[in-house]
């Protein structure tokens, strides 16, 4: 969508006086270490560069005005600055909303109300970070229109706070981080219990980041997010009984086996065995990366998902079968990312196979499932900003 037509959209909902302001944030995909979050691990995301556009005006009065290009059928949806409440019949709106009652909260002043058209270019449940693209451009357009001079981490932090107390979703830092964090070229390894971060350049030299949609509705995504959430406490509850420590990303792997049996429970002790091996393995996939070993990495992003198959059980027919589909293809890694249950998976592929990794993996997976896959090659973005003209 060109920025033209985005101002002339806006003019036609909001009226065209007064000056509008553009910003944007990515959407984000999760190389390696996954579910890792929430057990004190480590990440290995990247920004996109497909994201979530917000124009942006200052109003004279206290009102709110929210409309998506993306959901035109709910129309303008309103609400005052002073009664910031979640609403379901509100649907995408309680994001922004979330952030703005987070950031007065916070006692941040917001003095006016605003007119705001967002628009998104992320498919919808694909599991690439919609929600927190909606919250950072939020967060961002708010930083600057009112000069709140926030430091980013901080409106990282706001954004998640906004998921997790205003929308009710119990999700980690990662999504927020790199949809605030991101550079252009990069991948960020994230230490999630320190917010620690280093950026690492993404050299993919004759290969290209593909990621694959499943059309699968991630229908079991959140009964089982916290229920695994649920079994790696009780994990490291036992675990603490006789080890000091506070996450389980705290274990080595040879630490881990020579205490897995303080572990009463088969199945709590699967759910730990993937979240001590996938922290491991994402730290030695970023050497790999360093070191301009491009093979090794796709390998560990092979183990990834054989973890996530066997011992976190969070993949399931589709999302199995689209990365088996890719593994029979000239790539270097494929795995599932993001939460499970269907979305997406990540793959390497070597761009002169690229057209045949998209129509042999497609058929193989439409045979196997009945559902046609989506595919989307994707650059590596910047983090949330201001678009200046």
């Amino acid at each position: 969508m060109k920025k033209n037509e985005l101002r002339e959209k806006f003019a036609q909902i909001f009226g065209d006086d007064g000056s509008v302001r553009t910003f944007f944030a990515p959407g984000r995909v999760n190389l390696i270490g996954e579910h890792t979050d929430y057990n004190g691990g480590h990440v290995f995301p990247c920004a996109l560069d497909i994201g979530t556009t917000v124009l942006a005006r200052k109003r004279d009065d206290k009102l709110l005005r929210f409309y998506s290009m993306n959901f035109p059928h709910a129309g303008v949806i309103e609400t005052q600055l002073d009664d910031l409440i979640y609403k379901e019949e509100d649907d995408w709106a309680n994001y922004p909303k979330g952030v703005v009652d987070v950031f007065q909260k916070e006692g941040k002043s917001i003095p006016a109300g605003l007119d705001l058209l967002f628009y998104g270019n992320i498919p919808n449940g694909a599991g690439l970070s919609s929600s927190a693209s909606i919250e950072l451009a939020t967060g961002v357009m708010l930083n600057e229109l009112f000069n709140l001079n926030i430091d980013r981490v901080q409106i990282v932090k706001y954004a998640q706070k906004a998921e997790n107390e205003f929308v009710g979703v119990n999700c980690g830092i990662m999504d927020q981080f790199a949809c605030g964090m991101g550079k252009e070229g990069h991948a960020i390894l994230l230490d999630c219990q320190s917010l620690d971060y280093k950026y690492t350049p993404l050299q993919l030299s004759d290969h290209v980041l593909v990621i694959a949609n499943t059309n699968k509705r991630r229908g079991l995504a959140d009964s089982k997010y916290n229920e695994r959430r649920a079994e790696c406490e009780r994990a490291l509850a036992e675990l603490q009984k006789e080890l000091d420590i506070q996450t389980l990303s705290d274990l080595t792997v040879d630490e881990f086996e020579a205490h897995k049996y303080l572990i009463e429970n088969e199945t709590d002790r699967k759910r730990a065995k993937h979240a001590v091996s996938e922290n491991a393995r994402t730290l030695v996939a970023v050497d790999k990366l360093n070191d301009g070993d491009l093979e090794a990495f796709g390998k560990l992003m092979n183990a990834s998902h054989l973890s996530l198959m066997k011992d976190y059980e969070v993949t399931g027919k589709e999302l199995d079968a689209l990365v088996e589909a890719a593994w029979n293809e000239d790539v270097l890694g494929a795995r599932m990312t993001g939460a499970g249950f269907g979305g997406c998976t990540i793959n390497l592929v070597n761009k002169e196979k690229l057209d045949d990794f998209i129509k042999n993996v497609g058929d193989a997976y439409e045979e196997a499932t009945g559902l046609k896959a989506d595919f989307y090659v994707v650059g590596i973005g910047d983090g949330a900003k201001e678009i200046v003209e």
